[in-house]
């Protein structure tokens, strides 16, 4: 018997677990012992499959990972999806006339196992798809291979926030809006969010809600942090992320934040 039996740890990527290629060492050698102790860690990352098979042999995790915001889980280790939330048959006509409203659109498109799609490739989804390593067809809209799991709009934040009052405006009843980054606006489908994903997640491992912990950075990591017995951010968080009721404010991303609480859930187990 561990002291961490019974625990889930779920930290988001990009900003929280790591920043680029760059994984804290303290985070690693802290998760080692974590795990040791019978713990159970995953990432629940904004991510998809293409995108993150890239880093996943530097991430020590043993527990099934949360993709595309919690529309994809999936098993690496028998490299199969469990359960999959995709975006509505429909998206790919909204998305078609939004781009007809807004001709600037930028739009990046994930499904499945499959590499990314892009539509108007612009400054901000060319220097994403070099952050991430991914590669992507340039295609329109109207030819993206369905189903969608989750779409990426990119822009500079202001014209973003009008995207997202549009959509919301027509089709609020269909779509998860929410951003992951001030130029990046994610689109999932109603109800499909890291949240609701860490909760499946943790029903399949039998871990009760009570040692379920979660960490994260932007807006797309609120839902999960809501259902967490004690919400973390790192000190590089959104304010709205460090505004969340009981929040334990953590190191910066690169100064090893998960290692930083891994040592607080020790103090407390």
């Amino acid at each position: 018997m561990g002291k961490f039996d019974g625990v889930l740890l779920v930290s988001d990527y990009d900003g929280t677990f790591a920043v680029g290629n760059n994984i804290p060492q303290d985070n690693l050698d802290m998760l080692a012992y974590f795990e040791a102790q019978g713990g159970r860690f995953t990432v629940a990352t904004g991510r998809t499959h293409c995108t993150f098979r890239i880093v996943r042999s530097r991430i020590p995790f043993n527990a099934p990972v949360l993709l595309a915001n919690g529309a994809l889980v999936y098993d690496f280790d028998r490299e199969e999806i469990l359960a999959q939330s995709p975006l509505p048959p429909t998206t790919r006509e909204d998305m078609v006339e939004l781009s007809r409203v807004f001709p600037r659109m930028a739009l990046e498109v994930y499904s499945g196992e499959n590499d990314l799609y892009a539509w108007n490739p612009n400054f901000y989804v060319r220097r994403h798809m070099e952050y991430t390593g991914a590669r992507g067809h340039i295609c329109p809209i109207a030819e993206i291979p369905l189903p969608w799991d989750k779409a990426i709009m990119e822009h500079n934040h202001k014209t973003l926030l009008t995207f997202q009052a549009e959509i919301l405006k027509r089709w609020g009843d269909r779509y998860e809006v929410i951003f992951s980054d001030d130029h990046m606006l994610e689109l999932n489908a109603k109800g499909c969010t890291k949240g609701s994903a860490v909760l499946k997640v943790a029903e399949a491992l039998g871990i009760r809600r009570s040692g379920i912990y979660c960490v994260g950075d932007n807006e797309n990591d609120i839902s999960m942090l809501k259902i967490s017995a004690i919400p973390f951010a790192p000190k590089n968080a959104i304010p709205a992320v460090k505004e969340t009721p009981g929040v334990v404010v953590l190191p910066h991303c690169k100064k090893g934040a998960i290692g930083a609480l891994i040592r607080h859930l020790d103090a407390i187990y």
